[in-house]
């Protein structure tokens, strides 16, 4: 009796130091928190963490049902569900956080950062570790997935709506469906810059847009080297559509910044 006694008040104890953690993590990375009442009742992402280290305590210790139900209601109440397996480090701030899903073998490392919509996921009903693994300090964009056992390591950005399929080593970027490594040795101080994640698509697409011109370039020299002077000026009143069409994907790489 007087064990248990002493493992609860360390776990209290252990609880508190947590909460303040926590409550510290969000008044350092959102501007928008003004004092700690308003971030205690308004902000669901502390709240589904509260709920989660009180699951979690109880599922390790071997008590059924009590700790998916308060999984259960936490997600009820905050729109975020974590399974009471997940080992969720300290200082981790998930952000808005509706539509988060985080998978019982998940873990999560110190000091992460978690949008809205995101899912840690696994990809079938393998058995054992199927969750993936985050390192300390990674951001994970809002609606962006990461299935499977996977190591994604620390100081990683991962862009909005991504789909992580493969590990991913430190001090990394990933962006695109699926995910590929798009920035080694991250530089940038400021965690939140996502308007500096790389749209890869767009840049092979640019990449291969401008060699498609360039053959077009020498094709067409080729060409009005073996015309008469009358049948090149029929040629080059011929391609209206041509122009057009390079108009159209000159301006879509343009909306993409690239």
């Amino acid at each position: 009796m007087s064990f248990c006694f002493q493992n609860l008040t360390y776990q209290q104890k252990s609880q508190q130091s947590m909460l303040i953690n926590d409550l510290r993590t969000i008044f350092e990375r959102d501007p928008a928190a003004r004092n700690w009442l308003e971030v205690l009742f308004c902000y669901p992402g502390l709240q589904a963490l509260v709920f989660h280290r009180l699951a979690h305590w109880l599922y390790k210790i071997g008590i059924p049902f009590i700790p998916r139900l308060i999984s259960h209601i936490s997600r009820f109440i905050t729109g975020i569900e974590i399974h009471p397996g997940a080992l969720i480090g300290q200082g981790v701030f998930i952000d808005h956080g509706m539509g988060v899903v985080i998978g019982e073998t998940a873990i999560v490392g110190d000091h992460a950062l978690i949008y809205q919509g995101v899912t840690l996921g696994g990809t079938g009903k393998e058995s054992g570790k199927r969750h993936p693994t985050l390192g300390s300090h990674v951001v994970v964009g809002a609606g962006a997935k990461v299935l499977g056992n996977i190591q994604i390591g620390d100081r990683v950005r991962i862009g909005a709506g991504s789909v992580v399929l493969r590990n991913v080593p430190s001090n990394t970027t990933v962006v695109g469906i699926p995910g590929r490594v798009t920035r080694q040795n991250n530089s940038s101080t400021n965690i939140l810059d996502h308007d500096k994640v790389r749209d890869v698509e767009a840049e092979v697409i640019r990449a291969l847009f401008e060699r498609v011109k360039a053959l077009e370039k020498q094709f067409e020299e080729l060409q009005q080297s073996s015309l008469s002077p009358t049948e090149l000026g029929d040629e080059q009143t011929d391609n209206p559509k041509s122009n057009n069409s390079d108009g159209m994907i000159e301006d879509f790489l343009d909306g993409a910044g690239i």
